[in-house]
């Protein structure tokens, strides 16, 4: 399935991101189109760089779709807004969440840079129910900001 999706983003970035355009995207990623289509969308807003693509991202990171989930994390980690901190807070917290998910949400906080998702990672670290392996991609995370 993701090789259709690659395929498919250079269509969808090809029509970016006019103000019809956009809304356009943010209709489709959250509306009740097939999967493949709205993943597609949530790639394009990630790649936007369009600031009215943050919200619709934060709420695709509470889909039901553990795939839309994880692009809608790696489209904030894209778009670094610090509106998207809460949403890429829970998604790491979330430990039903799949390590991909939860690592590019770890990846995203550290980009984003904000005190509090640099609180909130140094909290995942510290926290001893937490997974070994999230806990040491969240220290690599911080070590790489030169915080930890």
């Amino acid at each position: 399935m993701d090789m259709c999706v690659e395929e498919s983003i250079g269509e969808w970035s090809g029509s970016l991101p006019g103000t019809g355009g956009i809304y356009r995207l943010i209709a489709q990623a959250g509306g009740e189109a097939g999967q493949r289509d709205r993943i597609g969308a949530v790639i394009a807003l990630g790649e936007s760089g369009d600031p009215r693509a943050v919200r619709p991202l934060i709420q695709c990171c509470n889909d039901e779709d553990s795939e839309i989930r994880r692009h809608a994390t790696d489209a904030l980690f894209k778009l670094r807004s610090g509106r998207a901190v809460d949403a890429l807070l829970e998604r790491l917290k979330d430990k039903s969440e799949q390590p991909p998910t939860r690592q590019r949400a770890a990846a995203a906080l550290a980009a984003i840079r904000t005190y509090g998702a640099i609180e909130g990672l140094r909290d995942r670290i510290f926290d001893a129910n937490e997974d070994p392996a999230i806990r040491s991609y969240v220290a690599e995370m911080l070590g790489r900001m030169r915080i930890w």
